[in-house]
């Protein structure tokens, strides 16, 4: 937490999409809460499912206000695992910006399940933009070769259904493998029956416009090295991109 906290206060992002955020009473506070308050931020946060004798879930951090947020329950819903799409409208320098994270399924063989998530989140995603773009992000479980990560960059149909988002990372890293979930990661091994080695956490944007919003201007893999006792801040790498919101001046 003091890594990430660090991270948050050298990086500075405008805004955060946090996966697996956990709180229990007694014994850990909400870890989003925590972040916030460290480094300055408004926070969303929803409860997904049970951990430890509490609760873990998603959540939104903003530099700027958080004016509204809703979640959105995703198919294939179980007790114990429920998966959803955290919304938050957020202001900035007079724009509304829609900024939305989610957490797919993890099991290899939950393509299905993951497919049928990813065209759940378009819907609400697109009902959501207007004439500023919109920002999703999260961990997806799954590796850009997949169907349900081809279908949200336009690349295949679902359900006689096509979406298009931009990929950040392969926007501006085509050639480049970009892992998230690595195996130089030691904390990835308590996990070791998952395949190593790949990118699974994405930041997706939607088209870009004419008039230069929605541009990626970078992307970069960010709190993949350990401090120096050996901890690192996640077992997942840290994604960080900076997108153009304003129209360029004429």
């Amino acid at each position: 937490m003091d890594l990430l906290a660090a991270a948050l206060r050298e990086l500075q992002p405008d805004v955060v999409g946090l996966q697996e955020v956990r709180e229990v009473p007694g014994e850990l506070p909400n870890q989003a809460k925590t972040l916030a308050t460290a480094a300055g931020y408004h926070h969303a946060f929803v409860p997904t499912m049970p951990f430890a004798g509490g609760q873990e879930g998603l959540a939104i951090l903003s530099r700027e206000s958080i004016l509204e947020h809703v979640a959105f329950g995703l198919p294939h819903a179980e007790p114990q695992e429920r998966r959803i799409l955290l919304s938050a409208r957020v202001s900035f320098e007079g724009l509304s910006v829609w900024i939305h994270t989610t957490h797919l399924n993890y099991r290899l063989a939950h393509g299905k399940q993951r497919e049928d998530q990813v065209q759940a989140i378009d819907s609400i995603v697109a009902a959501r933009t207007g004439d500023t773009p919109s920002v999703l992000m999260g961990d997806f479980n799954t590796r850009p070769e997949s169907d349900e990560i081809r279908w949200l960059r336009g690349l295949v149909t679902l359900s006689g259904r096509r979406a298009f988002y931009q990929d950040a990372w392969d926007r501006l890293h085509p050639d480049e493998r970009g892992w998230t979930w690595a195996s130089a990661n030691p904390y990835t091994k308590r996990l070791a029956f998952l395949e190593p080695d790949r990118r699974i956490d994405y930041i997706f944007v939607t088209p870009m416009r004419r008039d230069g919003r929605a541009t990626i201007r970078s992307c970069r893999i960010v709190l993949d090295q350990p401090s120096a006792d050996g901890t690192f801040a996640s077992d997942h790498f840290g994604l960080l991109a900076e997108i153009q919101m304003d129209p360029e001046a004429s």
